[in-house]
């Protein structure tokens, strides 16, 4: 009886070091007799004829013909049911309604909307005819409306930081708000507001452009945080409010809030940053750019125009998951997950297979269909182009000067920007640039203190009342650029910082700390208003 195969492969392992090893084609080429007669191939040819060359004169004459067997896989093919998964998810959405769109209507509830008739000039050049601003508010506005908090969101926020009895859906932030809450309902009327850019209500993207009737997808203009509160002043006039009680946000909203107060330093008393910066930096800029890439890469973005059909759902949830990696702590997922698989009694795969794999995986795959593609891409550039530096500000006021002109040499009618966007890739790959000085000596030769241009660019800041905060634990907005905030504010003469750092002793949640952490990002966000 013949030994089992696999028998017979140990056979031939164990003695292939010691005799002559007769070259046999690969398994998955075609069953063939070997006959003597040379391949057609000729790569074939040129290996045995190098084998026959090694072994020439220890090669003995065939006996008989190698017979080939049927070619069998050494291993079974993988399954990937995460694939599967998004390929289902595609022909679900492509059986969606035609009349409708595949593409979901990313508002729920109920919100309030301000239209805005008289367009909106933009940093880059780019005008808004038109437009609105999604908006909910909590508490009474007094009589003289000095009681107003404005709220700013993170990237993907909508204006829904707390229920209403419009909308019972626990909001974002529904803990920080309320009666008795760090933002006391009973003490300030709180607006918060849903960016331009967005997708929850406010103009955006997937909006109508009112010239044509038609969504502006990748027509809509290239958007900056100033250009978001610029808009938002717009609504607070609306309003009739001429000054805020303060100014909040965190993560972007951090960012738009020092924007505000440096914009508007005579429409605001008290300024919160809770784990933002004041101007971009590298590391922050890379993670969005990596998530737009992915999000850009999907064949169903199709460079923005993909209302009328699907929409790049798996981009968009490969960039959420890229997103997530930044939001939390190496040290908090290692107490969380730590090396565990989702089962450990299954066979190891290439699909999400250990715990925080899959954690990733929900993540992406719920944020998929809950937020505007294209709002992503312009939102998170913008963040990018941030910089409260005085040489950026001066920088855009001679552009918006510029494009002022052109807008009243119209009659106030929107001004389409006829600059055609010449950005192209390099010539030539990157290369990295020698430093013309040792690194130690580079370190030291660098000011103390913050960068004095931006300590200019802040300085309409430099009477009011700010409370910034940051935690160690966060890799995407760092602690030292809540301190750099923090000290470029001082360097300007204010006297009425308060910096507060919580250490990794206190939270390991990383960014999103200002989302859970009620006691200490809540209580000293209270006792500042208060103050």
């Amino acid at each position: 009886m013949a030994a089992p195969r696999g028998a017979q492969i140990a056979a031939r392992l164990l003695t292939r070091g010691s005799k002559s090893m007769t070259v046999k084609p690969s398994p998955f080429s075609p069953r063939r007799q070997h006959s003597g007669v040379p391949s057609k191939n000729p790569i074939t040819n040129a290996y045995l004829h190098t084998r026959s060359g090694h072994h020439a004169q220890a090669a003995a004459p065939a006996q008989e013909e190698d017979v080939w067997e049927p070619a069998e896989p050494s291993n079974p093919a993988m399954v990937f049911p995460c694939l599967d998964a998004q390929e289902q998810k595609t022909a679900a959405l492509q059986s969606r309604s035609l009349e409708s769109g595949p593409e979901p209507s990313y508002t729920t509830g109920t919100h309030v909307v301000f239209h805005s008739p008289e367009p909106l000039l933009l940093d880059w050049g780019g005008v808004l005819p038109e437009f609105e601003i999604a908006h909910e508010t909590w508490g009474t506005l007094n009589e003289d409306k000095s009681n107003a908090i404005l709220l700013h969101t993170g990237l993907s926020a909508s204006s829904h930081a707390h229920s209403t009895k419009a909308n019972t859906k626990p909001g974002w932030w529904e803990k920080f708000i309320g009666p008795g809450a760090p933002i006391d309902t009973n003490k300030y009327f709180v607006i918060c507001t849903n960016v331009i850019g967005g997708c929850f209500g406010s103009t955006g993207p997937s909006s109508i452009d009112p010239s044509d009737g038609q969504r502006y997808a990748t027509r809509f203009p290239i958007l900056t945080m100033d250009d978001m509160v610029r808009a938002q002043a717009r609504l607070l006039d609306g309003l009739g409010i001429k000054r805020l009680y303060a100014s909040v946000g965190a993560s972007m909203g951090g960012m738009q809030s020092l924007a505000f107060g440096v914009h508007f330093p005579d429409r605001v008393g008290k300024v919160v940053s809770i784990s933002g910066c004041a101007r971009s930096h590298p590391y922050s800029i890379a993670m969005r750019h990596t998530q737009r890439q992915v999000l850009m890469m999907d064949p169903k973005w199709n460079r923005g125009f993909y209302y009328d059909s699907i929409p790049p759902h798996s981009g968009m949830k490969l960039a959420r998951e890229i997103a997530t990696v930044t939001y939390r702590s190496g040290p908090e997922w290692e107490n969380r997950f730590g090396r565990r698989r989702a089962d450990p009694s299954k066979q190891p795969a290439l699909c999400p297979d250990f715990l925080i794999e899959t954690y990733l995986d929900h993540a992406g795959e719920k944020f998929s269909l809950e937020y505007d593609p294209n709002s992503l891409l312009y939102v998170s550039k913008a963040m990018d182009l941030f910089d409260l530096g005085y040489a950026h500000q001066d920088r855009t006021r001679i552009r918006r000067q510029q494009n002022l002109e052109k807008l009243s040499q119209r009659g106030g009618r929107p001004v389409r920007n006829d600059v055609s966007c010449s950005l192209t890739l390099p010539s030539k790959k990157y290369e990295e640039q020698e430093l013309t000085a040792p690194m130690d000596e580079a370190v030291d030769s660098v000011a103390p203190g913050p960068p004095q241009d931006l300590v200019r660019g802040m300085e309409a800041l430099r009477s009011h009342p700010v409370l910034v905060m940051g935690v160690a634990s966060d890799i995407l907005f760092p602690a030292w650029q809540q301190r750099e905030i923090a000290e470029t504010l001082r360097a300007t003469g204010n006297h009425q910082v308060t910096h507060v750092e919580l250490g990794e002793d206190i939270s390991l949640f990383g960014h999103d700390t200002f989302l859970l952490d009620l006691k200490h990002i809540g209580g000293n966000l209270g006792t500042f208003l208060e103050g």
